[in-house]
């Protein structure tokens, strides 16, 4: 049941679900050097994906999509995966409730869970023997939870309904 005053949405195709998760992953393979701050795109996807259908998309998918992204950058194998799975098994533990909020709260509701998952692939990488990449790090989950609204609002307009109804059209 979605919250009062919210219309009921279509039902979201399997096709965009993956393709948007996809897209994210191409989003963090972009070749823009190692730059601490920048927001991980495919967790904001993952996340609203396991809040929005938890069915299909749980923690095999994180811990995947996590795999992935630990190959290409040649990190310690598994960082990511981790990171991503406790960050899915989390917003599923949330998935009835954030749906609830105006996105601005959601936002504010998913700012410690992104920066738990960044703070789980700091801690790795430092078990690991790395280096602490700076105080700029702390941007990074600040910049996604800003991005939660505008990436909500766009992988929601598929799934919208026409407000006003034309007798023509099926749905």
């Amino acid at each position: 049941m979605p919250p009062r005053g919210q219309p009921l949405l279509l039902p979201a195709s399997p096709v965009f679900i993956w393709g948007s998760l996809a897209v994210a992953l191409l989003l963090n393979l972009l070749p823009l050097g190692r730059i601490a701050w920048m927001p991980d795109f495919l967790a904001v996807a993952l996340v609203f994906w396991s809040i929005r259908q938890p069915r299909r998309v749980g923690l095999a998918a994180g811990f995947v999509f996590g795999l992935l992204l630990d190959v290409h950058q040649a990190a310690l194998l598994g960082q990511h995966a981790l990171a991503y799975s406790v960050l899915i098994y989390f917003a599923i533990m949330l998935h009835r409730r954030i749906p609830w909020f105006a996105l601005p709260w959601q936002a504010v509701q998913l700012l410690p869970l992104l920066a738990a998952a960044h703070a789980i692939t700091i801690g790795v990488r430092l078990i690991a023997g790395g280096m602490l990449p700076g105080w700029s790090v702390l941007l990074a989950p600040l910049l996604e939870a800003l991005l939660w609204p505008p990436v909500s609002w766009l992988l929601l307009a598929p799934q919208r309904r026409a407000l006003n109804a034309d007798p023509t059209r099926p749905l």
